[in-house]
């Protein structure tokens, strides 16, 4: 049996991920600063203070990295910003020294980034892994993080980066908030475009990830078809029953009540996933409809 050590287990994304290799027959653990809080096994560390839990690198025989401060969460004061920034290099810097140090180190590390590499908005221009990193907030703090996790590879450790876009899930995520309001609109022109992928295919991808070997260094992780604001908004509407307004919600409305954070929203991505799908990754739901309805029924 596999043993698989998650760091951010307990999230949207984590708890997905940990279904998915339990039912592959994984023995899977998370990385916690509270290990007694979960039913799920867990070792302790604390990036804030630098500790781990040794015992933790030597069970694992590969590693999934997730944590990082919730980027949607809470308004970018200046302080926020640093916890964002901060919670991502912490925790990745913790693990390298982790990994330096360990005796046995697990076959491969499979980390999280984002699609925020790019720019809070790349317009139609499809982009892709060899494509520069943007000049905004979110950007920078991307791509300090993926030179964090990069480090990995020094250690002779197979290090496999994926910059996630906007994540469809029943449970929480970007969905929930635009259908939250009593009634749908776009945001902006609502012309945006949206580079998302449905929690299934993304759990899938990290379960592909550890077992393929060919698979190594940064990827896109998004599906096949990127839509806009305007069409995910009234395509969800519609699957949720909700009634969908085609008049978008006014830029300054949105950058009066997010202030800089709007930008993330106003602005888009049109992702290619060329690279992964190069690998012999197969999406299960890359047809937004059959995300949708999923979803929805």
């Amino acid at each position: 049996m596999q043993n698989i050590l998650i760091t951010g287990g307990s999230g949207l994304v984590g708890s997905s991920i940990t279904k998915t290799l339990e039912a592959e027959g994984k023995a899977v653990a998370w990385l916690s600063r509270s290990p007694k809080k979960y039913a799920q096994k867990s070792f302790y560390w604390d990036p804030k203070k630098g500790e781990i839990d040794d015992k933790a690198i030597d069970w694992a025989d590969a590693i999934i990295h997730l944590a990082g401060a919730g980027v949607a969460e809470k308004k970018w004061t200046e302080q926020r910003k640093k916890v964002i920034l901060k919670s991502r290099l912490d925790s990745s810097n913790l693990l390298y020294e982790a990994l330096k140090k360990a005796e046995n180190k697990p076959k491969a590390v499979v980390c999280s980034s984002a699609v925020g590499f790019y720019g809070f908005d790349t317009g139609e221009k499809l982009v892709f892994e060899g494509d520069p990193a943007g000049n905004d907030f979110l950007a920078d703090v991307v791509k300090q993080w993926e030179n964090a996790t990069e480090k990995y590879q020094d250690l002779e450790i197979r290090t496999v980066i994926f910059r996630i876009g906007i994540v469809l899930a029943k449970e929480g995520g970007a969905l929930k908030e635009m259908l939250k309001p009593p009634v749908a609109a776009p945001l902006g022109s609502g012309q945006q475009y949206l580079s998302w992928i449905f929690i299934e295919d993304l759990s899938s991808m990290f379960a592909f990830a550890l077992e393929n070997q060919g698979v190594s260094g940064i990827y896109n992780a998004v599906g096949p078809v990127p839509v806009t604001n305007k069409i995910l908004t009234q395509r969800a509407a519609e699957y949720k029953g909700k009634p969908f307004v085609n008049i978008g919600v006014p830029s300054f409305a949105l950058k009066l009540g997010l202030g800089e954070m709007a930008n993330m929203i106003l602005g888009g991505n049109r992702v290619s996933n060329e690279k992964i799908e190069g690998t012999g990754f197969k999406f299960q739901y890359g047809d937004l409809n059959l995300a949708l309805k999923k979803i929805f029924s």
